[in-house]
C-alpha cells in the first residue's frame, strides 16, 4: 500500500481541520490504518487508528473527543477530522497502514505516507 497525506495547513486555536490520506493498492480495504504525528524535537506519537471495516477505532488520550478517524473504502481514503485544535497539536501528521492493528498502533508498519504539516496558532 502506498500512502500520501494532504490537507494540512495553518489554523487558529479552537478551529478545525481535516487531513486526508490517499491510498493506492487493492489491499487497502483489508488494512488497519492509523495517524501519527511528530512535533519538532519530539518523537513520533500515535494519534488514532481504525480497523478495516471502520467498526472499531482507537485514539490517544490527548485527542480523544476532539479528533475523529474515518475511512472511505470506495475512494481508498483515510481521514482525520480535527476539532477544537490546540497549539500542542502542531506537528507533521503521517498516515500508516498494516494488516495488523497491533502493528499499526505500535508504529511498526512498513507502509508510511509523506506527512502533512498542521500548525495551530494561539
Amino acid at each position: 500500500v502506498q500512502l500520501q497525506a494532504s490537507g494540512g495547513g495553518l489554523v487558529q486555536a479552537g478551529g478545525s481541520l481535516r487531513v486526508s490520506c490517499a491510498a493506492s493498492g487493492r489491499t487497502f480495504s483489508s488494512y488497519c490504518m492509523a495517524w501519527f504525528r511528530q512535533a519538532p524535537g519530539k518523537e513520533r506519537e500515535f494519534v488514532a487508528a481504525i480497523t478495516p471495516s471502520g467498526g472499531s477505532t482507537r485514539y490517544a488520550d490527548s485527542v480523544k473527543g476532539r479528533f475523529t478517524i474515518s475511512r472511505d473504502k470506495v475512494k481508498n481514503m483515510l481521514y482525520l477530522q480535527m476539532n477544537s485544535l490546540k497549539p500542542e497539536d502542531t506537528a507533521v501528521y503521517y498516515c500508516a497502514a498494516d494488516p495488523s492493528l497491533i502493528t499499526v498502533v505500535g508504529g511498526r508498519s512498513k507502509s508510511w505516507g509523506l506527512g502533512t504539516q498542521v500548525t495551530v496558532s494561539s
